[in-house]
């Protein structure tokens, strides 16, 4: 199993509209912003490069603005209507010019566009990471499921913790007392 490096990644964040966050429960609501919003700020102290979507935003509104106002300077948005990010005009061509072969997934919803979007990365050549409290689903079943089937099918499935402190890879790194603080 692979290590997720700092060098090595990019961050996405898949569909984090307020519209889909109303059919969530609050408390999964809650939990992938909180991730998403943790891992947005530990990317820009660790200059990696994020980008994120937005299904099709004219239905289903906005990336939610709290999450927007933690987003580095340099995120790139795309706009899709296929379920998987691979489908977004440019995103695949940006991911591939950053040269980072580690791609780091948080969103929603899992069995659907963040599964798909992650198939497609690892059939494209990337290391995939889906952070496994990061992500949801309208039915926690339909979570689980789709956690299994990428955990069998060679996608790493991780968690916020994890993915934080292998960007980090020391205690002796210089933002280890400001990022390690995110998670208390």
């Amino acid at each position: 199993m692979p290590l997720c490096r700092a060098a090595h990644s990019q961050l996405l964040l898949v569909d984090l509209q307020t519209r889909l966050f109303a059919a969530m429960a609050e408390e999964d609501r809650n939990a992938v912003l909180s991730v998403a919003g943790i891992l947005a700020r530990a990317a820009s102290a660790l200059a990696i490069p994020v980008s994120y979507t937005e299904q099709y935003p004219r239905g289903l509104g906005p990336t939610e603005p709290g999450l927007l106002t933690v987003l580095p300077d340099g995120a790139l948005r795309f706009e899709k209507t296929g379920f998987s990010c691979c489908a977004a005009d440019g995103l695949e061509h940006t991911l591939k010019s950053v040269d980072r072969r580690q791609i780091v997934i948080v969103g929603q919803e899992t069995h659907v566009c963040v599964l798909q979007t992650a198939f497609d990365l690892q059939k494209s050549g990337y290391q995939v990471f889906v952070v496994e409290d990061g992500v949801c689903s309208r039915k926690p079943a339909h979570k689980r499921n789709a956690l299994e089937r990428m955990a069998r099918g060679g996608i790493v499935v991780t968690n916020v913790e994890s993915v934080l402190f292998e960007w980090l890879g020391d205690a002796a790194h210089p933002q280890f007392k400001a990022l390690s603080a995110l998670i208390r």
